[in-house]
């Protein structure tokens, strides 16, 4: 019986042999798949992945404008609310206006006096001068009574030594002459000093209309600082946006400086992307860039440009930067902020908010496609100067449009102050000049 149970069958033995083939035949099979697997991924990453430099750590930034009072007072009314869209110039917020009306009240009333005192200034110079006149003729007629005087004594000397009148008339006509002498002397006195205050009056108006007398220009520009204060109750929104933070309400005494609330532009948004800094080597402005928002997924694809590097990694302008001059340092991969631009057909048809993710992939096949910012200031051509001031020419022009378009109340001010000074009777304002 042990003999006969230590024999196998046939298919027993073959079963056995037949095992190791096939787990051979797995190995092979997985080894392939792993060897096909790696030399994709190699060529993948030789062929493709190699011209792209991706980052998650990416988020929506765009200006965030706060808006605060140039000047303290109660608030009386608040025009939008959190959420609201606004526009540029819209109010926002009302401060109580009366302290300022009074003090503009006070500033027209000491324009109308010194423009009244300055154009009677104006009008004195014309008798001042009609009096030099005068007392320069009683001077001429004094000295033709003091040369008859003179001729009468000459006369009535030598009749007095021939005899001929006696020497009490001779000297009546003596103590004339002497009387006609400090008349003379009387009338020149007077000329001079009508001189003097003629020259004194015209040097207080000589060179200037009465509307460009220092006194009424020092009174104008109170009005205008009283007209600003004025102004500056009521705040304007600064950029068209959407309100966020809103922190002031009805009834709030606020003081000059402090946050009641923020504008965010939605429409001039862009990527801060925080690249590591062994990516950097390849980066360059212009770049192409594709991006996906977490809020949309991949459905949703944004194009746009690299348009800076930051000048420095972000612990460098941390508030508590980081001090390595410790015996415990570790080294940490640091970060640099890029700043990415974004199409604004593509931000208008799938809008965004300040500080969404995002994932970027910057194209760096195009090494050349930007120069670096370290390039020295000596190599750049005169095309290119001439272009970047032509730039800075835009730029002031469209930021004095857009103060203007900002500043309401300055041309009626200025108009107020022509009035005024003109003699007209203007009335004072009651409410906010814009209102």
């Amino acid at each position: 019986m042990t003999d006969s149970s230590e024999k196998k069958s046939p298919a027993q033995g073959g079963t056995a042999v037949a095992r190791p083939a096939v787990r051979r035949k797995g190995l092979v099979v997985i080894a392939s798949v792993v060897a096909l697997g790696a030399l994709a991924w190699g060529g993948w990453e030789w062929l493709v992945n190699r011209n792209y430099e991706t980052t998650d750590n990416a988020y929506v930034a765009g200006h965030v404008v706060q808006v605060t009072p140039q000047v303290g007072g109660t608030v009386v009314a608040i025009g939008a609310d959190d959420t609201d869209p606004v526009q540029a110039g819209q109010w926002l917020v009302q401060l109580d206006p009366a302290d300022a009306l009074v003090d503009l009240a006070k500033a027209e009333a000491d324009l109308a006096q010194t423009a009244r005192q300055v154009r009677s200034l104006y009008a004195g110079n014309a008798p001042l001068e009609a009096q030099v006149v005068q007392r320069q003729a009683e001077l001429l007629r004094q000295q033709t009574d003091a040369a008859r005087a003179q001729e009468d004594v000459q006369r009535r000397r030598a009749l007095a030594q021939a005899g001929a009148v006696g020497q009490e008339e001779f000297d009546h006509a003596r103590a004339q002459a002497r009387t006609a002498d400090k008349a003379v002397a009387a009338a020149q006195a007077a000329v001079r000093a009508a001189q003097a205050q003629l020259t004194a009056a015209q040097a207080q108006t000589r060179g200037s209309a009465a509307s460009e007398h220092p006194s009424v220009l020092a009174a104008a520009a109170r009005v205008r600082e009283a007209y600003l204060a004025l102004q500056r109750t009521r705040l304007l929104a600064p950029v068209s946006g959407q309100v966020a933070k809103r922190g002031v309400q009805l009834g709030q005494r606020v003081a000059a400086g402090a946050p009641l609330l923020t504008v965010v532009d939605l429409q001039q948004l862009w990527v801060d992307a925080n690249f590591k800094e062994s990516q950097l080597a390849a980066l360059r402005v212009g770049q192409p860039v594709e991006l996906v928002a977490d809020v949309y997924g991949k459905q949703v694809r944004y194009h746009g440009a690299v348009q800076g590097l930051g000048a420095g990694t972000g612990a460098a302008f941390a508030l508590l930067p980081a001090q390595n001059a410790t015996g415990n340092w570790i080294k940490v991969v640091q970060r640099v902020p890029v700043r990415i631009g974004l199409d604004a057909r593509e931000l208008a048809a799938h809008p965004l908010r300040v500080g969404l993710s995002m994932v970027a992939r910057v194209d760096i096949r195009d090494a050349d496609v930007a120069r670096d910012s370290a390039i020295d200031k000596d190599a750049v051509s005169a095309d290119e100067q001439t272009n970047s001031k032509t730039n800075n020419a835009e730029i002031i022009e469209i930021s004095a449009e857009k103060a203007m378009n900002y500043d309401l109340s300055l041309p009626q001010a200025e108009q107020r102050i022509a009035r005024i000074i003109a003699g007209e009777n203007v009335a004072a304002l009651t409410a906010w000049p814009g209102a």
